[in-house]
């Protein structure tokens, strides 16, 4: 995971400075290894404390309706992992209103970043009964800090977009929605979807077909003499989902791409879907008491005539 590769960098630029000085390994012995975790989590996530867990889960998401995005082209009867991806920014000018929005709303940037793109899903489906999947570093526990290891876990976050509320109103409900999934977000999701006993589609994964995600990872800097760093942009030709939004903190601003399935949708139309955002964030931070329905209005923007499902 993000975290996992922050975690390699660092003592590799560790070993890296010692080693070519001559010096012995600095690196601290680690109190415990993945192994450890694996069985501690396989230990105590069973029976009256996994139950628990489930119950705040089956209450959440207890018949949650599914997304009907409209698309380019209809939707296979199986599910296809062709994907596409457009990258994007976020000025920091507008990053720094974002992050300051937040401030005064008592939230994190990811909720702002999040809540706004509920807004956007609502313009594009007219549905109000949004579930979106996030990941989570699931590193709850200061011995899992300096691990390498998958930790991540899958969290649905449900919201409620009825009744026009401002967008100050909405990202409290996503201030609410998203703490509680964190104080839950020890349960696999796998063991989610097994609980919720969700009626097998092959068209589609289950329970949310969109995911966003802003990493936060910590991403050490190169200090070494001799070495530098560099993004590599690459080509995935894989996707998990019909949509996933994924930004990180750039060097001026907010950066990530959008990545799509590419039998559903084109290329040109998830363009526009990135400048929609965009938009809309800025209407947010200029009028962010503004009922969601006086934010910019747009419809999706199939290239195509189809439209599925609608």
């Amino acid at each position: 995971d993000g975290w996992s590769k922050g975690v390699l960098i660092r003592e590799l630029l560790t070993l890296y400075e010692a080693f070519t000085a001559g010096r012995p390994s600095p690196l601290k012995e680690l109190p415990i290894q993945y192994a450890d975790f694996a069985v501690w989590q396989r230990t105590w996530l069973q029976g009256e404390v996994l139950e628990d867990q489930l119950v705040y889960w089956r209450q959440r998401l207890k018949d949650a309706p599914t997304l009907e995005l409209p698309t380019d082209r209809p939707r296979p009867e199986v599910q296809t992992f062709r994907g596409s991806r457009q990258w994007m920014s976020i000025s920091s000018d507008l990053s720094d209103s974002l992050r300051e929005l937040a401030r005064v709303e008592g939230t994190s940037l990811f909720m702002v970043l999040l809540a706004a793109f509920k807004v956007q899903l609502n313009r594009y489906t007219k549905q109000t009964d949004l579930v979106v999947g996030t990941h989570v570093a699931n590193r709850t526990r200061a011995e899992t800090e300096s691990l390498i290891g998958f930790f991540v876990n899958t969290l649905a976050l449900r919201t409620d977009l009825a009744g026009d509320p401002t967008f100050r109103e909405l990202l409290a409900q996503v201030r609410e929605v998203t703490l509680s999934a964190y104080q839950h977000q020890e349960v696999p999701f796998e063991k989610v979807v097994e609980a919720l006993n969700i009626k097998t589609d092959k068209s589609r994964r289950p329970l949310f077909q969109v995911m966003f995600a802003l990493h936060n990872a910590p991403r050490p800097p190169i200090k070494v003499a001799g070495l530098t760093q560099s993004m590599v942009k690459f080509d995935d030709r894989l996707v998990r989902y019909d949509l996933e939004f994924d930004l990180w903190r750039g060097d001026d601003g907010l950066e990530g791409f959008l990545v799509h399935n590419a039998d559903l949708l084109d290329d040109a139309t998830t363009e526009r879907m990135v400048e929609h955002y965009v938009t809309l964030l800025r209407a947010i931070v200029a009028t962010p008491g503004a009922r969601l329905s006086e934010l910019p209005s747009f419809a999706m923007p199939l290239t195509k005539t189809l439209n599925a499902g609608f």
